[in-house]
Parts: C-alpha cells; sequence; structure tokens
C-alpha cells in the first residue's frame, strides 16, 4: 500500500467514524428530549438508563443508518479533495481511476465486514435490549396494537408434518394460555387429540405444563379416553414461536433466525416472507455499503462549480432514493408476490448497475 492509499483510506475511515459519532451524538439528544418524561417515571439510575436502553438503541441507529453515513463521509472528504485539485493530480500522474478507487474499496469491504458481523449478531441482541426496555418503561398503559400486544388470541400452526395445535389465548409475558388443542392425522384421519384448559412454559425443565388434560386416541372402531390433572409435554415449538409481533425478526440472531425461518416453512406461517427478507437484508444491506461508496467516490472526485454543496445534495438524494427503493421492495415482498431475496437484493442490483455506469462516464 502506498502513501496516497493510506492517506485516502484514512481520510475515509477518519471522516466516517467522526460522522457516525456526531449524528449519533445529535440523535441520542434529541431522544432523550423525547423520553426524559419516561425516563423520570421509570426511577432508574443513569447508568441503568445508559446500559438497559441506549445499549440497544444505539446500535440499532447506527446500523439502519450505517450505508448513509458511509456514502456522505466519502461524497464530503472526496470532494474536498477534489476542490483542492488533488485529485486532479493523482490521475494526471499516471494512476488510472481504478487503481485510485483501490483504497476506497479496501476501507468499504472494512466497514461492509463490520456491519454484516453487527447484523448477525450484535444488533439481534441491541434490539432485544431496546424492545425490552420499551415494553416496560415507555409504552406502559398505552393501548397495544394487534401486532405488538403481549396477549395473542386464536393461534393456529403446524407442529410437525401431521400434527396441528391451536390455542384460544397466549400471553407472551407470564408464558402461560387457555384452551390448547393438539390434533394428529394420518391417511386424512385424525388419529389423536389433546385438550387442556390451561397450560404454562416450565422455565426449569423446558416443557410445556398443561392442566385438566383430555387426551383421546382414536382407533377405527374405537377411541381410548385419558383425563389428567397435569401434564407435562415436550413440544417442539417454544415460546418464542407464539410471539407473533413485528419485532421479533428483529431479535434473532441469524442462526436463530434460520433455525425459526425452517420451522414456520414447515407450518405454512404467513409471515414467512416477512422473515425472509429480514434474512436476506443481513447480507444485502452490508452489501450496499461497497456499491454506494464507488458511486460516492465517482460523483464525488470531479471539481464542479458547486464544490462540495453540489456533491452532498446530489448524494443525499441518491441516499433516499436508495432508501425509498429498498422499501418498495421490502413491501411487495411482504403484501405483495415479490421474491424475498429478490426484494432484498433488487436495490443493490440498480444501483450496482449505476455505479458501473458512472465508473465508465467519469473520466479517466
Amino acid at each position: 500500500m502506498k502513501i496516497i492509499d493510506k492517506y485516502i483510506l484514512s481520510k475515509f475511515l477518519t471522516t466516517f467514524f467522526f460522522c457516525l459519532i456526531l449524528f449519533t451524538a445529535i440523535v441520542v439528544v434529541v431522544d432523550i428530549s423525547e423520553k426524559a418524561d419516561d425516563f423520570a417515571k421509570s426511577k432508574l439510575s443513569f447508568w441503568q438508563i445508559t446500559t438497559d436502553y441506549y445499549f440497544g438503541f444505539i446500535p440499532r441507529i447506527d446500523a439502519m443508518l450505517f450505508p448513509l453515513f458511509v456514502f456522505i463521509s466519502v461524497i464530503f472528504f472526496t470532494s474536498k479533495m477534489a476542490g483542492r485539485s488533488e485529485i486532479i493530480a493523482i490521475l494526471s500522474s499516471g494512476v488510472s481511476l481504478k487503481r485510485f478507487l483501490l483504497p476506497y474499496l479496501i476501507g468499504a469491504f472494512i466497514l461492509t465486514g463490520l456491519l454484516w458481523g453487527g447484523y448477525q449478531y450484535l444488533v439481534p441482541r441491541a434490539n432485544r435490549k431496546w424492545d425490552d426496555f420499551q415494553k416496560h418503561y415507555v409504552n406502559v398503559g398505552r393501548t397495544p396494537t394487534p401486532d405488538n400486544s403481549s396477549y395473542k388470541q386464536n393461534l393456529y400452526f403446524r407442529i410437525d408434518a401431521n400434527t396441528y395445535a391451536g390455542i384460544k389465548g397466549y400471553d407472551t409475558i407470564s408464558k402461560t394460555g387457555s384452551n390448547i388443542a393438539i390434533q394428529r392425522f394420518a391417511n386424512n384421519q385424525m388419529q389423536y387429540n389433546l385438550r387442556a384448559l390451561s397450560f404454562k412454559w416450565d422455565t426449569v425443565k423446558k416443557n410445556w405444563i398443561l392442566n385438566n388434560v383430555i387426551e383421546r386416541d382414536i382407533h377405527p372402531i374405537n377411541e381410548t379416553v385419558k383425563f389428567s390433572q397435569a401434564k407435562m409435554m415436550n413440544y417442539s415449538f417454544k415460546p418464542i414461536d407464539l410471539r407473533k409481533d413485528e419485532y421479533l425478526k428483529d431479535q434473532m440472531t441469524t442462526p436463530d433466525l434460520e433455525a425459526f425461518i425452517k420451522l414456520e416453512k414447515m407450518r405454512g406461517s404467513e409471515m414467512l416472507s416477512t422473515l425472509q427478507v429480514e434474512r436476506y437484508n443481513r447480507d444485502a444491506i452490508p452489501v450496499s455499503v461497497i456499491i454506494l461508496t464507488i458511486i460516492g467516490a465517482v460523483l464525488a472526485s470531479r471539481k464542479v462549480r458547486g464544490g462540495s454543496g453540489f456533491h452532498l445534495a446530489l448524494g443525499i438524494l441518491i441516499s433516499v432514493t436508495y432508501i425509498l427503493f429498498s422499501r418498495f421492495s421490502v413491501v411487495f415482498a411482504t403484501k405483495g408476490t415479490l421474491t424475498p431475496w429478490i426484494a432484498a437484493w433488487l436495490p443493490n442490483f440498480i444501483f450496482g448497475i449505476l455505479a458501473i455506469y458512472l465508473y465508465y462516464r467519469a473520466p479517466k
């Protein structure tokens, strides 16, 4: 790596982290002003609020805006270099545009790896911490919506290839429910039926405890009925599988999310597309860092009359367009018929073509 490469790479990374810290500080100050009353009512110490809330809030927000921070950073420091005619001097010395972009790509790959690792493990844990704080201290007493209510009603799903479960009501906080029915079929005929008035999750033995149980083994001619006051059952579904809220997918690490997707696919769940879009986005969004870095470097390397202001305005316009493409593709996948992996990767594909076009149109 030559001196000029180290110079550009150091400018890239220092500008990015300065931008990240600055915007994070602004967002935190705004958030504190909005939630000051909630923090006061919670009667938690400053350290508890920091560890229980902001250790979840900050990674969540930074991951969401990470590609935008990278893009703005590249636009900003590259535009400054172009304004001082540094890029003209570099290209005039015989350095090709491809070679000039090498330190940008090195920095982009470093940041892509950082964001990818965060999306697989760190961000889901941060989302869980943030959501737990919201439920206990911020959204207390507010009317729950059907998507995020802790009490779920009329759940019906597949346990395995031949067994189905129906639940009238389930509380995700206390992990207790009422009126559960288990039915097993073979050759389009019911072979087993279980009904219980109530059930709860045993956190020690990691099993379900059913109360007032009636079991029926159905034979071709007769049936066997068995009554139990209490019965412990080891079903394949766990409490987390009964949480059908909008934040569940965001709180799972990628290995847990993949296992959950496999289970929901077997059950024929209606939320399968949403889960798959989330899984593919965890790979697609980090790759957008590389694409936006190339676009930003190529656009800002040209010296124009408007200077940094023009480049920043153009960069913000492209960023907003990218976000709109991402939102539209997600909506079409979750509410329509668009394939989830296409929805996740479509913005990268479109803006990848734009990056190639701008590269070949850039002055060499």
